[in-house]
C-alpha cells in the first residue's frame, strides 16, 4: 500500500534531473512499495517527456508561474497521506523515504518531518560542511530540543535552518496549508513559521540523508545575486524583531549567503 509520493519538480532543462530520478528509483520505500514517484511540471517539453518515458514515471503538467505556486500544485499532484517535493537538483540517500515514514507513523500529530543534509557543487562532489553548514545543524538541534510551538518559533527568529527539499509533508493534518504565491525566495521559510503555529508537530531526523546541490543556476543562487532573497529575508526578520535588530542579524545572515555561489 503506497503511503508516501516523491513528488519531483522539474522546470525546464536541468542536466541533474536525471540524478535526482535514479536516487529515488532506489529508495528502500519505493523498493518496498510504500513511495509513489510522479513528476510535475510547468514547463513541458520533449526533455521531460523523454526522460518520463524512460523512467516510466507519472507525468503531471500544471500551468502556475513562481515558487509558491509550484510547490502548491506539485503537493496537489500526491494521492497520498505523506508527501516529499524533490528538487530536480537534488539527490536523496535511499533510507530517506523509508525514515521519513517511520518518523510519521511513531507519531500521527507531526505536520513536517526533515532531516539534516550536505551540499554538493555543480559535479556532485560534496562540499566541505562549512560554518554556515555546522550553524544550521545546531539550530536544528535547538529547534527540536522542546517541541513545544512557542520555543520552535522563538528559535527560528534566528534564522532559517530547515532545508526545504529535505522536508516531508502530512497532507492530511496540513489540509488548508498553502505556499505563499507571492514570495520569491523564503517561501520556505515563511512555510514553516506558520506551520509551527499550527496544532501538531515538527520533526527533525538528525542525519545527512539528502543532497544539496549548489551551482551557478540554481534558484537560490540567481535570488541571492538579484537581492530578492536579502529583501524577503529582512520581512522574515521584521515579523520577531524591531527594524534596528533585524538589520543587525541581517548582517550575519547575509555572509550565509554568499555560500551559495
Amino acid at each position: 500500500m503506497k503511503l508516501h509520493t516523491f513528488v519531483i519538480c522539474a522546470y525546464k532543462e536541468s542536466p541533474y534531473l536525471e540524478e535526482c530520478i535514479k536516487s529515488l528509483l532506489i529508495q528502500e520505500s519505493v523498493a518496498l512499495g510504500m513511495s509513489d514517484i510522479v513528476l510535475y511540471t510547468a514547463t513541458p517539453s520533449d526533455f521531460i517527456d523523454g526522460i518520463c518515458d524512460k523512467y516510466n514515471l507519472k507525468k503531471v503538467v500544471g500551468n502556475s508561474k513562481g515558487i509558491g505556486a509550484n510547490w502548491n500544485e506539485a503537493l496537489s499532484c500526491s494521492e497520498t497521506k505523506l508527501a516529499t517535493i524533490a528538487h530536480q537538483d537534488d539527490i536523496y540517500e535511499k533510507s530517506y523515504g523509508i525514515k521519513i515514514i517511520e518518523s510519521f507513523q511513531k507519531d500521527k500529530r507531526i505536520n513536517i518531518a526533515f532531516s539534516d543534509y550536505y551540499e554538493i557543487d555543480g559535479s556532485g562532489q560534496k562540499r566541505e560542511r562549512n560554518l554556515n553548514l555546522k550553524i544550521k545543524t545546531l539550530g536544528l538541534k535547538f529547534l527540536s530540543f522542546i517541541p513545544n510551538r512557542s520555543y520552535q518559533r522563538r528559535i527560528y527568529a534566528f534564522g532559517n535552518f530547515i532545508c526545504c527539499p529535505a522536508v516531508s509533508y502530512n497532507l492530511e493534518n496540513l489540509k488548508n496549508f498553502k505556499f505563499n504565491e507571492e514570495m520569491k525566495m523564503v517561501v520556505d521559510w515563511d512555510a514553516w513559521e506558520r506551520i509551527m503555529k499550527k496544532e501538531g508537530k515538527i520533526k527533525y531526523i538528525p542525519e545527512l540523508l539528502m543532497a544539496h546541490r549548489i551551482h551557478a543556476e540554481s534558484e537560490t543562487t540567481v535570488n541571492t545575486n538579484d537581492k530578492n532573497r536579502e529583501i524577503e529575508e529582512f520581512e522574515m526578520y521584521r515579523r520577531y524583531w524591531g527594524k534596528n535588530i533585524s538589520k543587525f542579524l541581517m548582517k550575519f545572515y547575509i555572509n550565509n549567503q554568499k555560500g551559495n555561489g
